[in-house]
């Protein structure tokens, strides 16, 4: 059986694998396990009402309070989850995914993601039935001594077990508390952020893609606020648009928005705005590796890099690896997912921390990825370079790399098939010290990642194009 969390919580098809029931488990867990008053917030999708409501009903049915955010982005769940002194939150999305995708992810009472043992101890809750499934097993564990004991050690086991665990009744089930100011909040967190470094964007030209999700309500806020002149597109939203063409995984809207508006930058979030692409006014696209070198360099010319390091995963480009090392930055590369970046720099007291894709962690502002954030704190550190963010960015040479996403029925066949193994050697033999070959199972979706880094792109297609073909023939 899989695992139910992926590297970014619970994820499926909505109504079909996250279902209600799901969802009203994973509420009594969060009580549970992490406490009594939960933050629940969600992003734009059309099935969130309804995974709300079943969330939110297993957190009151355990006895929890529901800290209702409603719509806002992931980072703006972690925040209030520390501003508010609540026991955990919980966020329901499915980020960058399709709309009929939705998810479910938890954080703890510091507003980090939940370490894998704690996901265990949920999924075991979970698929022994809940909150309901404990009370049964106990009531059965407690007829079953009344068997072998005398009447006198019989009640005092019943009454023992018994009172280990109950459904909660009358004055002890939850209720919901809406948080009517949960988006101002974060903002201004964002905000604050930004004038305590006595910069402002006054002067500013700022196209601005939302992707018709959460934040939609924060970020186009939050830059005027800053002085910017901001021109949004995809800032509504229907519940069936999020992400839909548009948004940090489809750049071409904000692109055209460039080029018509003649802005200075351009930003793009994905649905939960936990990530962030940033693009210059040529429309050349600026990664998170690209945003994280120019951040990570800024950072230690202020003297608030601890330990002149920065941590990436191994999907990074090389080009951010090289360019680093030059600076005299050391670089920690980690599996692929933020929270493996989160783990090692809380490990060891780094500040920095991102993903290619647009998710980075700066531990001084928020405890995960936050889209927003990044991109103010990005386009503080241009200003003061003094430099344009086309310039700015040439902090970091890019090697040419290819990405092919192969759809399969199994992701996790990748690993140990003989005909993909043959083929990421042979061309890892070709490509010598000139390129690298990476091969993973995405952790959201049914799909493969076939990456090549080579120092002529045409050979990366090349290589990356044959390996994909094997893999959609084997796996």
């Amino acid at each position: 059986m899989a695992r139910l969390f992926g590297t970014d919580g619970v994820r499926g098809i909505a109504n079909v694998e996250l279902t209600c029931e799901l969802a009203y488990r994973l509420g009594q867990a969060a009580a549970m396990y992490l406490g009594k008053t939960i933050v629940v917030g969600r992003d734009t999708r059309h099935s969130g009402d309804m995974l709300a409501a079943a969330l939110s009903a297993g957190i009151m049915s355990a006895g929890g309070t529901v800290l209702e955010a409603g719509i806002i982005p992931t980072p703006g769940v972690a925040l209030l989850v520390r501003e508010m002194k609540a026991a955990g939150g919980a966020v329901i999305s499915a980020s960058h995914n399709p709309p009929e995708y939705n998810g479910i992810k938890l954080f703890d009472s510091a507003g980090f993601k939940l370490p894998d043992a704690v996901e265990d101890e949920i999924e075991r809750f979970i698929t022994t039935g809940g909150l309901e499934g404990q009370v049964v097993a106990l009531e059965e564990a407690a007829w079953e001594a009344s068997q072998e004991a005398t009447d006198l050690l019989a009640a005092d086991a019943t009454n023992y077990l018994a009172s280990g665990i109950a459904m909660p009744s009358g004055g002890s089930l939850g209720v919901v508390v809406p948080l009517e100011q949960a988006c101002d909040l974060y903002v201004d967190h964002v905000v604050r952020s930004i004038e305590r470094q006595g910069i402002s964007f006054k002067g500013l030209r700022i196209a601005l893609d939302t992707g018709h999700g959460a934040s939609s309500l924060t970020s186009p806020v939050a830059l005027e606020r800053l002085g910017a002149e901001v021109i949004v597109i995809n800032d509504d939203f229907n519940g069936m648009d999020i992400n839909v063409q548009c948004g940090s995984t489809h750049l071409e809207p904000l692109r055209m928005l460039m080029a018509e508006s003649g802005a200075d930058v351009g930003i793009a979030h994905d649905g939960d705005a936990d990530r962030v692409m940033v693009m210059t006014p040529d429309g050349t696209v600026v990664d998170g590796d690209m945003v994280e070198a120019v951040c990570a360099l800024d950072m230690m010319e202020r003297g608030e890099l601890p330990h002149n390091t920065v941590v990436s995963t191994v999907m990074c480009n090389f080009g951010f690896v090289r360019a680093m090392k030059e600076a005299g930055i050391e670089v920690v590369q980690t599996k692929v997912g933020d929270r493996y970046v989160l783990e090692a720099m809380r490990e060891h007291g780094y500040a920095i921390g991102g993903e290619q894709s647009g998710h980075m962690i700066l531990l001084e502002h928020n405890s995960t990825g936050d889209g927003l954030m990044t991109a103010c704190q990005f386009l503080a550190a241009v200003i003061r370079s003094g430099k344009p963010v086309g310039e700015a960015i040439g902090v970091m040479e890019k090697m040419p790399q290819t990405l092919i996403n192969v759809r399969v029925s199994d992701k996790h066949a990748v690993d140990g098939n003989a005909a993909v193994a043959e083929a990421v050697a042979a061309a890892e033999e070709a490509l010598g010290d000139d390129g690298r070959v990476l091969l993973r199972p995405s952790g959201t979706e049914p799909v493969v990642r076939v990456m090549v880094e080579a120092v002529d792109p045409a050979i990366a297609q090349a290589h990356a194009e044959a390996i994909a073909a094997i893999v959609e023939a084997n796996v």
